[in-house]
């Protein structure tokens, strides 16, 4: 690599440490676990798994563990795209590291997850489902979030934004547990097949 190269890239390592510095000062200078807003963060993280535990399918628990780690990955990178290109942020985030831990981790990975879950036992139309749920994330739950000051949007950053960044992460989601249930089907018909050999 050239010189001013490695320098440039080195600064923005820099401006990356001294952000997060800032962040973990905020958290702490203005002692946010000790506000409302900090712990209905805490309980949005905590109360979905709580659900999550007494409402999943024990019968498909890795179908829908699958679905709903694929929700949680995919949704934390476009979060950390959004947060990073300043499209949004949290500001009472439950770890100053992880900002949006609560939504990427909990609320949205276990509604999808559930709503997943329904549409597979009740054999309905996942899409039609899903983009209900993603406007209804996107549309009421996402302003209720920004009235209580719980995220900021920033730019022009708009609610349909959101709407259409939620039907990325459930189709991608959608397309990753099929692409492993497919395998999983084809390598146990095989597996079958060579054992009746």
């Amino acid at each position: 690599m050239a010189e001013n190269q490695i320098k440039q890239f080195d600064q923005i390592v820099k401006m990356g440490e001294q952000a997060q510095k800032a962040l973990n000062d905020y958290w702490l200078e203005f002692s946010l676990y000790t506000s409302f807003e900090y712990w209905l963060m805490v309980s949005i993280l905590i109360v979905p798994l709580i659900i999550l535990f007494f409402r999943i399918d024990k019968n498909q628990i890795f179908l829908m563990g699958f679905y709903g780690y694929s929700v949680h990955v995919i949704f934390g990178y476009v979060d950390l795209y959004t947060k990073n290109s300043g499209f949004l942020n949290y500001p009472f985030p439950v770890i100053p590291m992880l900002p949006g831990i609560s939504l990427d981790s909990s609320f949205v990975p276990v509604t999808f997850m559930l709503v997943y879950q329904w549409v597979v036992n009740h054999q309905k139309n996942y899409i039609l489902y899903m983009s209900i749920t993603s406007a209804f994330l996107a549309f009421i739950f996402k302003p209720i979030m920004v009235a209580l000051g719980l995220i900021r949007l920033y730019g022009n950053t708009n609610y349909f934004y959101l709407f259409l960044a939620y039907l990325l992460v459930i189709t991608i989601a959608k397309f990753l547990t099929n692409i492993f249930l497919w395998m999983e089907k084809k390598f146990n018909n095989e597996t079958a097949d060579a054992q009746h050999e």
